[in-house]
């Protein structure tokens, strides 16, 4: 099955923070036999509301996105891991599809697509 995790990092702490997240969130798919299909780094942005967590409260977030092919139970453990890190604001995962029709054609890689209303 296909996955796209969107998560929201603390800002300010530098883009190691992200880094060190996904390759966490990597090694529990690829250990557990997942394919990696891409890493996105969209940078900060405001949050749609403020977020408190462990005390804080944050406005703004830098955003990431990894798309990923594995088991129900490994994106589990990546839920489980993700909500129990301290550095992580939010996060989410949806499915993509789980049919070879469905998701052949994704690519790894999410753009930005800002929709502008005139």
């Amino acid at each position: 099955m296909l996955y796209e995790l969107i998560g929201v990092v603390r800002p300010g702490r530098g883009i190691n923070e992200i880094k060190d997240i996904t390759k966490t969130t990597g090694n529990i798919v690829l250990s557990r036999g997942g394919v990696i299909r891409g890493i996105t780094n969209w940078g900060t942005f405001l949050l749609p509301k403020p977020a408190r967590k462990q005390g804080a409260i944050y406005n703004q977030g830098h955003y990431f996105i990894l798309r990923f092919d594995s088991s129900a139970q490994t994106q589990h453990a990546v839920r489980r891991t993700l909500g129990l890190d301290p550095r992580m604001i939010r996060y989410s995962v949806v499915k993509m599809g789980s049919k070879l029709e469905e998701i052949a054609d994704v690519a790894g890689k999410a753009e930005w697509e800002s929709q502008r209303t005139t």
